[in-house]
């Protein structure tokens, strides 16, 4: 490790005198353009304007209307199917949805652009991309996380290094420019950023020998007005943290994943980086490998470097840090300060001060464990408090040797070493920025890793990871945590099967939403954690939520497509929910039910899950088949399809308790029960 390179690994730099005075002028250059920073700023109400909620990327919605005291009553307006895009072994769904004046956009895993109607669900335009399906630069599924919104456009970035913006309106394309080469190892899955008249995008492409690099372009026509690079070149700052006997440099990777953050005030955008290249052998690459696996802070109207802090000096374990930078204001020991937060896939939250990159609670250089052949760093930072996951192993899965107790951090080599591997991944967290909170959606798993010895650089554009990982054959636990961001301690942990990856949104009503691998959109109390009420869709949820109001009334918005790594069903459909009273559903008057006839057990999970599709009696709905006559069957024969699942029904085996699935099969025989017996089982 570079002895010079002390006051970097602190992540630390102050920053330059004239950052107020060039804020101020680019400020009043910009002043005309619409929507302003301070509306993008502000927590989203009637909008969700950006990926993220706001320019602080923090996912938090101020509305009350739909509570922890009534959110059992919210459910389904509509359900619009997107002529089904994106559905596909290779395709995820993991777009959270904007919301503009009435219309609401969202993009698919083909990356097919669509604005619907709040009102009703109407399609109102499709942009298609037409991908080559020859693309083979992609990582980790064919995906898009969403669309950027300004000066009436929206903003798309594609598969195929393509930058387009369309007509908020109509969907015609107003321009598009290639921003980079897919065959060169760069797509665009992140949603680009609308910033005073700009459009600033990261690329991926850390696994395909790439060199990572963030790009602002002109909102009106696509000029380029700057680039950074993350892996600084020869005679820039942190060059010297990469080997100076050849040009790993060129193909170092530290590629941004997500859509950064903006101060506007402080004028500075702030991101984070994936992985060095290639991923798992740090033989070719001795040094820190700057701006790798880092945080990093620019001017946000020239690119021009401000700070960084590095979580992972010479990362050979993927911990890439890919889980969106979150801005927050809080007050420590009675000081206002701001900060940021990142959530890392060593499961450690990283919490700074925005304005120069310094730790808001203490972060500390400890030794680890070296491997020579790997040229690992000699220490690693480790922010004080406790991590969001757990770090290491009690007892090796069967046929995988476990040293060091799997801890994060223990280097390996040719052989395979077993670690745990507890994450933060895409899927964004989100900050209550009033009780000083971070909710985070991670998951925890083991993996073996190993590396390739005989490893030879190659031209970008070529897989270039010099290792890999396998999974130990185990189930991996979903965790959401709650964090207090002035302590960095551990407030309350929700877990469950499957790993979470969805993202959270949170809101004033105390409520979190989260969706679930099976299918389930679940709202969880924020203050710790209990689930307060879920409905199923028919695919998995593996996309952020989307919380707004429209004509005086809060909405809920989710798309249900389903995600190639989670390994959940697929599908095409955006749900819109809303509290619903006892005599409608969407607008739609209900026949009435009566009382005797039904258990309120079974009767609440009935809507909640079932009426949607099936009609709140029975009476077939929206792609569910009439229920009919199910009071001849028994019981236990009507329970055992609840359970198991039949056609295009899921099982609910693994969202129900046994005696759930009971009172809600005696709720569905209850339903028309005047049609004749046609079966006497």
């Amino acid at each position: 490790m570079n002895s010079n390179m002390s006051a970097v690994l602190a992540g630390i730099l102050i920053l330059g005198s004239s950052l107020t005075t060039q804020f101020t002028s680019h400020a009043a250059e910009f002043s005309q353009i619409r929507p302003d920073a301070e509306t993008l700023s502000a927590l989203p109400t009637t909008d969700w304007l950006t990926n993220g909620g706001d320019l602080f990327n923090r996912n938090f919605s101020a509305l009350t209307e739909i509570n922890t005291d009534n959110v059992n009553q919210l459910g389904p307006v509509w359900r619009t199917h997107l002529d089904g895009s994106g559905v596909g072994a290779k395709y995820s769904g993991e777009a959270q949805p904007i919301v503009h004046d009435g219309v609401m956009y969202i993009i698919t895993g083909a990356d097919d652009v669509f604005a619907l109607s709040i009102d009703s669900g109407e399609i109102l335009w499709r942009s298609s991309a037409n991908l080559d399906e020859e693309i083979s630069t992609i990582c980790c599924g064919w995906t898009s996380r969403g669309v950027g919104f300004g000066e009436d456009k929206i903003f798309v970035g594609r598969l195929d290094g393509r930058l387009t913006a369309l007509d908020k309106d109509s969907g015609a394309e107003v321009w598009s420019i290639q921003a980079e080469a897919w065959e060169e190892g760069y797509t665009i899955t992140s949603a680009p950023l609308y910033f005073q008249g700009m459009v600033i995008t990261g690329f991926a492409g850390a696994e395909f020998a790439a060199r990572g690099r963030v790009k602002a372009f002109s909102a009106d026509d696509g000029s380029l007005l700057w680039t950074f690079y993350t892996v600084p070149g020869p005679g820039e700052f942190g060059f010297e943290t990469w080997p100076a006997d050849n040009d790993a440099w060129q193909t170092g990777g530290g590629t941004v994943w997500h859509t950064p953050a903006v101060d506007p005030e402080l004028g500075m955008i702030y991101f984070s980086t994936g992985n060095p290249g290639p991923d798992y052998n740090g033989a070719v690459r001795a040094g820190d490998n700057l701006f790798t696996v880092s945080i990093v802070a620019l001017d946000a109207y020239t690119g021009e470097y401000r700070w960084h802090f590095q979580e992972v000096h010479h990362d050979i374990w993927d911990y890439d840090a890919p889980n969106p930078v979150v801005l927050f204001d809080l007050d420590y020991n009675g000081v206002p300060r701001k900060g940021l937060a990142q959530a890392g896939k060593t499961g450690f939250l990283y919490i700074l001060d925005r304005r120069n990159g310094e730790p808001l609670v203490g972060i500390e250089e400890r030794p680890v464990p070296q491997e020579p052949r790997q040229a690992t760093a000699a220490t690693q930072p480790y922010p004080i408090g406790e991590p969001f996951v757990v770090q290491t192993l009690d007892v090796a899965p069967e046929g995988y040797r476990l040293i060091n107790n799997g801890a994060i951090f223990t280097p390996f080599w040719e052989d395979p070493v077993m670690l745990r591997r507890g994450d933060a991944n895409w899927p964004p967290s989100t900050v209550d920025p009033e009780k000083g909170v971070m909710y985070i959606c991670a998951g925890e798993r083991q993996a073996a890793y190993s590396v390739r010895a005989d490893l030879e650089q190659v031209e970008p554009g070529a897989r270039y990871t010099g290792g890999g990982m396998r999974f130990a054959n185990i189930p991996i636990t979903g965790i959401v945590s709650a964090m207090d961001l002035r302590t960095n301690r551990k407030l309350w942990s929700q877990r469950w099967p499957s790993r979470c990856y969805s993202g959270l949104v949170a809101t004033a009503g105390d409520l979190l939403f989260a969706g679930r691998n099976d299918g389930r959109l679940t709202a969880l109390d924020a203050r710790d954690g209990t689930k307060l009420w879920e409905y199923m869709t028919d695919a998995g949820v593996n996309a952020p939520a989307t919380v707004f109001e429209h004509n005086g009334k809060q909405y809920v918005a989710i798309f249900s497509a389903g995600n190639l790594l989670g390994r959940t069903n697929r599908g095409d459909s955006v749900w819109l929910f809303t509290l619903l009273d006892d005599e409608q559903e969407g607008g739609i008057a209900r026949a009435q039910v009566n009382p005797s006839q039904a258990n309120p057990e079974g009767r609440g999970l009935f809507r909640n899950t079932c009426q949607f599709c099936h009609g709140l009696n029975g009476e077939g709905g929206h792609d569910g088949m009439p229920l009919e006559g199910l009071a001849a069957f028994n019981s236990t024969y009507v329970a055992d399809i609840i359970r198991n699942g039949q056609n295009n029904m899921p099982a609910f085996s693994t969202m129900f308790s046994t005696g759930q699935i009971r009172a809600l099969a005696e709720h569905v025989r209850t339903l028309n029960p005047d049609i004749s017996n046609r079966n006497s089982r």
